[in-house]
């Protein structure tokens, strides 16, 4: 008696494969950003010294908060374009209760809870109302950025207290505060998403969210959290900057939603849901900073700065796109492997 070949061997390989691919692309940040750094080290006079290197470290430290933020929205399934606006709303509503002689504290919790008022308002729209997420964070964006500029009157909030400035412009053990916050930030938030079952519940909501409910997953409320996160995240990282430069602009945040999700998704996490690290978005944070302080340093204009930047994001939904079908082809081959084993 002959015996075909199990076919069913094929499945567990290609998922094996696709898993290989995800952290290869971690491996290969990693690499390019030791690239850039080394080529930026011989090539220009300024990269390695440590004013510069300080420099942007305190500037992707605001963006890096706001990608971990985006990066569970974006394994939901989800979208927060509101990031940049809020933002610059809870860093005015810090500033100004933190003017206002309350203690430093209280001004950051409630420029904090700002935005996570924001995000329960976004997730509630989504859920409850059924609106797609892309354009209730789209008008949402527009909403807080219009709030920042009627509560400011389109000025700057300036005149905030030295103890409050000391959050931003402190050290601790010689690495600047905003830096450090940054990091207790996304190894906590790694470590939730790798180790914690509420937080993994988040990557089955955005794989398969029939599935998630009829496993007895709440994924409305699971949304709504998430929502609320991205804002509270988006709002702490304002706030910290607002106390790292001692003045609340209303027009701070602009595009940093575009930023946040170039360095999630070249960090590896999908537009379709159900993917993501936050340590990858850390690394897609390193690599776009990278590339905007290179061609400062090179004297690129502004304009190709900008082109440059709009092509990343475009190669990395290109390669997210190609994953994408890429699975969804193992998806079929291994379906059809099933049936012909039966």
């Amino acid at each position: 008696m002959t015996t075909k070949p199990s076919t069913g061997r094929q499945g567990p390989s290609l998922f094996a494969s696709l898993g290989q691919l995800f952290k290869a692309r971690e491996t290969v940040l990693v690499l390019l950003i030791a690239a850039i750094a080394l080529f930026l080290s011989v090539y220009t006079e300024s990269f390695a010294r440590t004013g510069n290197l300080r420099a942007l470290l305190l500037g992707l430290s605001s963006i890096a908060i706001i990608a971990t933020g985006m990066t569970v929205a974006l394994v939901s399934g989800g979208f927060d374009l509101s990031v940049g606006s809020v933002f610059a709303l809870g860093g005015v509503v810090g500033a100004l209760v933190a003017r206002g002689g309350a203690d430093p504290l209280v001004a950051l919790l409630a420029g904090v809870l700002t935005g996570t008022l924001v995000g329960l308002i976004n997730g509630l729209i989504i859920t409850k109302v059924g609106i797609n997420p892309l354009i209730t964070t789209l008008g949402m964006m527009g909403v807080a950025r219009g709030a920042t500029f009627v509560i400011t009157q389109g000025s700057p909030v300036g005149g905030l207290p030295e103890s409050f400035r000391a959050i931003g412009q402190g050290s601790t053990l010689g690495i600047p505060n905003p830096v450090l916050i940054a990091l207790v930030v996304i190894v906590v938030m790694d470590f939730l998403m790798r180790r914690a079952a509420l937080m993994r519940n988040i990557y089955y909501v955005g794989g398969n969210e029939t599935a998630a409910r009829l496993s007895g997953i709440s994924v409305d409320r699971l949304k709504i959290g998430v929502y609320m996160l991205s804002g509270t995240f988006a709002a702490f990282s304002g706030v910290i900057s607002v106390s790292r430069f001692a003045v609340a602009s209303p027009s701070e945040g602009l595009g940093f939603e575009l930023m946040a999700i170039s360095a999630a998704v070249i960090g590896g996490a999908s537009l379709a849901g159900g993917q993501g690290t936050v340590f990858g978005a850390l690394l897609g944070v390193l690599l776009v900073s990278l590339a905007n302080n290179g061609m400062v340093l090179l004297r690129v204009p502004v304009y190709w700065q900008q082109l440059v930047s709009g092509l990343i994001l475009l190669l990395a939904v290109g390669f997210d796109t190609i994953t994408q079908r890429l699975r969804t082809r193992q998806k079929g081959v291994i379906k059809q492997s099933t049936k012909n084993k039966i």
